[in-house]
């Protein structure tokens, strides 16, 4: 099994030089970028497993950087953030990052957010066993990773995907808030409610007919989310 390829975008040498030593001792392939256009161009061409991006990057910011790449890959993105800008946490997985650390931070909580998007971005074999999932004109089918809503497909990334395989499989069931962040991001997850309420628009967004009146993912206020239960 060949080791993932992270991409690296920051305009700091010696944070790239810190982060790619430690990323390559745990046998990851490792490129880099210093700003902006070089990063979206390295991720066109390199097809990265993972993304690490800076936002603040000369020639186009972080956000620019990540609407781009998501018109052409759903490739999972950390955003590294300033310590005391919680607007850009919620802006940058608003733009379709799947996860945030912010500067200044520690080795140990890099390589555990990389080692926990990885792993929600692999595909589960349990998951693909299933039979295909109906509910009125939604259906999830597992063995295709295939969703369609009204005759149509809808795309979504790795982690969208997880998120709603858990409130598919448990439909007519509240999830918890702390129940799905550790079934979805993983152990190391369970207060960042603002994951679920980004993530959860995303999925409405992209399934409902009209995703301020919500038919299929509903909310149970102050405790969590469930999927319509088949009739």
């Amino acid at each position: 099994m060949r080791p993932a390829k992270i991409l690296v975008v920051d305009d700091e040498p010696h944070l790239v030089k810190l982060v790619r030593s430690n990323l390559e001792a745990q046998h990851f392939k490792v490129i880099t970028a210093m700003d902006g256009p070089s990063g979206l161009a390295m991720a066109e061409k390199e097809g990265p497993d993972l993304i690490i991006l800076d936002i603040m990057l000369p020639g186009m910011d972080g956000f620019d950087v990540l609407q781009k790449i998501r018109e052409f890959s759903a490739v999972p993105v950390i955003v590294l953030t300033a310590k005391d800008q919680e607007v850009d946490v919620v802006k940058g997985l608003a733009h379709g990052a799947d996860d945030y650390v912010r500067k200044p931070f520690s080795v140990h909580e890099l390589l555990a957010r990389v080692e926990a998007v990885l792993r929600r971005a692999a595909p589960s074999e349990d998951i693909m066993t299933h039979p295909p999932f109906v509910c009125d004109d939604f259906v999830m089918d597992f063995q295709q990773r295939k969703i369609t809503v009204r005759g149509q497909e809808v795309k979504v990334g790795p982690t969208e995907y997880k998120l709603l395989t858990q409130l598919v499989r448990n439909a007519g069931r509240v999830m918890l808030h702390a129940d799905l962040l550790r079934k979805v991001w993983g152990p190391e997850y369970g207060g960042e409610t603002e994951y679920l309420r980004v993530y959860i628009n995303y999925l409405r967004r992209k399934i409902e007919q009209d995703p301020a009146n919500p038919k299929y993912i509903l909310t149970e206020h102050g405790v969590g989310y469930m999927f319509k239960r088949p009739e």
